[in-house]
């Protein structure tokens, strides 16, 4: 075996190994999260209170179309993050008649607003209020999902039953049935982070993610932010709220953006971040892309813009009644 062989094969294994070692810290951080979940979600059902909880949130899921159980995903992708949500989706779904076009709505609501504990007090600590971020960011979340349901229903998209990767649970009291399917879900959740994580080794080889940057940064200005924040926002849409708000962050430490710049900013990322790594998650487990990602995308556009319009619009009014 010559030298370049050698070379090479090391550099392979090399890879292989980060993979492996990336895959492995990932879903472990996510399945101290999920199977806590699932055992909730499990002894929920059992005492019937699935129904319950569900009356709650019926309401709101009947305005997105979607079945009141469904809420509990939502919730807890909300309160926790996707990969919460897609344990109590795992456990719940499969009992469900959902179609392609109900999973996409539910994806989207998700990719909205979820992690909110977390990617709020990010928005804060960058200097966006939490509460107008907190609201639109639901608000927008119902408002997109019912658009895109009316949508989908009005044009017969997606209305094929969906079919699901996660096993039906196990009937009540079948106990060990239960945890095989389980364990199985977890493979599942595992092999789709390795592809994800494997995904996005890619697209940064091919450099996808900086023609995405490259694609944006020119578009946002018009939606009241400067040359220093736009870069920045859409790094934030690509890779994140977390990352994008520690770059916000370092940046208004400096003073280099202003109050407006920042808020704008946090808003369109709250409506639409994670373009990448967060989108290939939901579409593991059903969400078209034309709804996860395509839609999700011009309508973040639509709403930043109104909004940016409006505020400036009472912005110019203050400064006249003031002189």
């Amino acid at each position: 075996m010559t030298s370049t062989n050698l070379k090479y094969n090391e550099r392979l294994k090399g890879l292989v190994a980060s993979l492996i070692r990336e895959t492995w810290l990932t879903s472990w951080e996510l399945i101290r999260i999920t199977i806590p979940v699932a055992v909730i979600t499990k002894i929920l059902e059992e005492f019937g209170l699935i129904a319950y909880l569900s009356m709650f949130l019926e309401p709101v899921m009947s305005i997105i179309g979607l079945p009141g159980s469904l809420g509990l995903v939502w919730a807890t992708a909300m309160l926790t993050n996707l990969y919460g949500g897609i344990a109590v989706f795992a456990a719940l779904a499969p009992g469900l008649e959902l179609t392609t076009s109900q999973i996409t709505v539910l994806c989207s609501a998700m990719l909205i607003a979820h992690s909110l504990p977390i990617e709020l007090s990010v928005s804060k600590r960058a200097g966006a209020n939490l509460i107008p971020i907190g609201l639109l960011r639901l608000i927008g979340a119902v408002v997109y999902a019912f658009l895109l349901n009316q949508i989908c229903l009005g044009f017969h998209i997606w209305q094929e039953k969906a079919r699901l990767l996660f096993k039906a649970t196990a009937e009540s009291g079948d106990l060990l049935q239960w945890g095989v399917e389980l364990l199985q879900n977890q493979g599942l959740i595992i092999l789709i982070i390795f592809s994800i994580v494997l995904c996005m080794r890619i697209f940064r080889f091919i450099g996808l993610l900086t023609l995405l940057e490259k694609i944006l940064a020119p578009v946002l200005p018009f939606f009241g932010m400067g040359r220093r924040a736009a870069p920045i926002t859409v790094v934030g849409m690509i890779m994140g709220i977390g990352y994008g708000g520690a770059l916000i962050i370092r940046e208004t430490s400096t003073g280099k953006m202003t109050r407006e710049e920042v808020f704008n900013s946090m808003a369109l990322m709250g409506l639409c971040h994670g373009l990448v790594e967060d989108t290939l998650v939901m579409a593991a487990i059903g969400g078209k892309f034309g709804g996860i990602l395509w839609g999700r995308i011009v309508f973040s556009l639509i709403v930043t813009y109104i909004l940016v319009r409006f505020l400036h619009g009472i912005a110019v009014k203050r400064m006249r009644h003031q002189v």
